[in-house]
């Protein structure tokens, strides 16, 4: 009688193995895709900043308060997708990103992979991104944060991601369209106008034989820019300032 037990106890046994690995598995990947609870209960910039005052401008009127959301009250997170500067958010991102500092996201965003993604204390949701959206949108700010690219020429200009990519998370397939360029360094004939070189005057980028050409073509935000009529002229004197 005890044999025939030995085979479903040993079933049973397996059994359990099994479901306590997959258990183990599953919490696993969850600490690798979300962050700690520690990080979203992480609501006080004295976390990091004992003496807050001293980060701000002598003409900042007095901070009641600790918290980001408190910041939140007068300043715009620029998430709105306008094409134009935002200091706030371009000032706060570079200060946490640049040289040696590079704080980890989750100080100041809360994220539920494939739920939810925002900022701590503000309800508003800016999308669902999975891990792979979150690894690329953390490559993305660092590179904008020090770059030799325009991405880092736009930030120190204050412009953030949101400025030129909308108020949708960015994907690494994003194009920019003309008109958000042209929002801050249009209209199109005054940039004509600037190009215009004094030899030569049929050899101006922004009024080519071709018509209206995408911007992008020789302007990049995260990799180097490159001059698209050289590809067919390659004996133009042709470089970006």
């Amino acid at each position: 009688m005890k044999k025939k037990w030995l085979p479903i106890l040993a079933f049973l046994t397996l059994l359990v193995f099994t479901c306590l690995h997959f258990v183990e598995r599953t919490e696993a990947a969850k600490a690798i895709n979300e962050p700690t609870k520690g990080q979203m209960q992480q609501k006080s910039c004295t976390t990091c900043h004992a003496d807050l005052a001293s980060l701000l401008p002598k003409t900042h009127p007095p901070v009641k308060g600790e918290a980001l959301s408190v910041c939140l009250g007068c300043h715009d997170p620029g998430e709105r997708g306008k094409a134009e500067p935002n200091k706030f958010a371009a000032r706060l991102h570079l200060a946490h990103l640049k040289g040696q500092v590079k704080a980890d996201c989750f100080v100041c965003h809360t994220w539920k992979p494939g739920k939810s993604f925002g900022l701590v204390g503000v309800r508003e949701s800016y999308g669902a991104p999975l891990k792979e959206d979150m690894d690329l949108m953390k490559q993305m700010f660092t590179s904008a944060a020090e770059s030799d690219y325009l991405d880092a020429r736009h930030v120190a200009k204050d412009v953030t991601c949101a400025g030129c990519h909308g108020k949708d998370l960015p994907k690494a397939d994003d194009t920019v369209e003309n008109p958000k360029c042209l929002a801050c360094h249009g209209p199109a004939e005054e940039l004509a106008a600037k190009t215009a070189p004094k030899v030569f005057p049929d050899r101006n980028p922004h009024q080519s034989h071709l018509g209206e050409i995408n911007c992008t073509v020789c302007h990049s935000g995260h990799a180097a820019s490159k001059v698209y009529c050289l590809q067919c002229h390659p004996k133009f004197e042709m470089k970006f300032k």
